[in-house]
């Protein structure tokens, strides 16, 4: 079957599901309908913030129904997604569906997950291969079942992650990536060229995780640890990750600081390392009080190179140090 006359229904929410959205309609596939979240108020004044996907479809697809369900199993949701006829439906950064939505089109439900399934099955695959030091990761498409990220793998394209990427630039790779990805594989059910690959039981061993990313998961050291109990680069590769959003953070003479950019230094000599000592004896960090801020960890300094004080702005550290009496 000609994968253009196909009946797809598309459902996403942030930026990263815009960009296949937008190479369907370009790229003149039928979309029939489109599922987002409902608006919300945010930000100050309580203004109401619409999805990205909902955006896009309003200008792009002003003829095709935008469906904004509250609760996926709502009977009146259900019937507006079957009256659409589709053969095939396309989850990208979307809610976990119900059978009753998923199990409908002919052709199933496929999602498009931002790393290479079996590893990291989760909410937040790209901080967690960024903060675990990962070489390379990917995107995946799979159709959906019962368990989480579990379904039969469709299709996968790799990509790799430089020593100096932060979650922010896999996120804007992996979306290029994904977004043509979702074409070949669209194209790929309309042909029946594609051969599914059975993933791993969930709880297999050797899999990496990648839960919900919650505040505590972005404090740098843990409270009774001390700077000189991690490798230096591995708090590095936690700064990466949780850069630009949500930010890694430390306590810093009694405040909260986020670290959103950093870089690194391995220590050359055993004088190097008695000179870190003697930084965390008197405090951790140091500083030349006008352009570097830099603490001791186990085999190297880790240098701050912006960050977000509490109650302030983002700054380059200088800029802080400007105002800051170190």
């Amino acid at each position: 079957m000609d994968a253009k006359q196909l009946r797809i229904v598309y459902m996403g929410t942030p930026d990263f599901a815009v960009e296949p959205l937008r190479r369907l309609v370009e790229g003149g596939y039928r979309i029939v309908g489109v599922v987002t979240v409902p608006d919300k108020p945010a930000g100050r004044g309580l203004k109401v913030h619409q999805s990205a996907v909902k955006s896009y479809a309003a200008e792009a697809l002003p003829e095709v129904p935008l469906l904004q369900p509250v609760k996926l199993k709502d009977p009146a949701f259900v019937e507006a997604f079957r009256a659409l006829e589709a053969d095939l439906a396309i989850v990208v950064a979307f809610r976990m569906l119900p059978e009753v939505i998923w199990g409908m089109p002919r052709l199933g439900t496929f999602n498009l997950h931002a790393s290479l399934l079996p590893q990291y099955r989760g909410a937040a695959p790209i901080n967690w291969a960024v903060i675990n030091g990962e070489t390379k990761t990917g995107v995946t498409t799979f159709l959906l079942n019962h368990e989480i990220d579990c379904g039969v793998v469709l299709m996968q394209r790799e990509v790799p992650i430089a020593e100096q990427d932060t979650a922010g630039v896999v996120h804007d790779a992996l979306m290029e990536v994904g977004a043509a990805l979702v074409l070949e594989t669209v194209e790929a059910l309309a042909s029946g060229a594609v051969k599914p690959m059975v993933q791993p039981e969930c709880s297999a061993e050797g899999l990496k995780p990648a839960p919900k990313i919650f505040k505590e998961n972005c404090r740098l050291t843990a409270a009774d640890r001390s700077w000189r109990d991690y490798p230096v680069r591995e708090l590095y590769n936690k700064v990466r990750g949780l850069s630009p959003y949500p930010g890694a953070w430390c306590d810093f003479r009694g405040t909260t600081l986020k670290v959103l950019a950093a870089h690194y230094e391995l220590y050359p000599s055993a004088q190097e390392v008695a000179t870190a000592e003697t930084a965390l004896s008197e405090n951790a960090f140091e500083s030349d009080g006008r352009s570097w801020l830099r603490v001791a960890c186990a085999d190297g300094w880790l240098y701050i190179d912006q960050l977000q004080a509490a109650g302030k702005r983002a700054m380059p550290t200088a800029d802080f140090l400007r105002g800051y009496r170190f």
